[in-house]
């Protein structure tokens, strides 16, 4: 499903900031929304490395700043 790299997929993200990419076809799955890109496996995994530059989760970093 997630190997057919002429498909269209889209970027997703969830509520702890955590991208994925997604068949473009299918509904997304809960607990996660479009960040309004949408592109071939490569392009959107290329998106995503580039904008995902801190791999911790949301919740993570909030209590890291908080402690500091």
């Amino acid at each position: 499903m997630f190997d057919d790299d002429q498909a269209t997929y889209v970027v997703v993200v969830n509520h702890e900031e955590q991208y994925s990419i997604w068949p473009a076809h299918r509904e997304l799955p809960a607990g996660w929304r479009s960040d309004g890109t949408t592109g071939t496996r490569n392009e959107c995994l290329d998106h995503i490395e580039q904008v995902w530059i801190d791999m911790r989760p949301l919740s993570l970093r909030r209590r890291m700043a908080d402690a500091a």
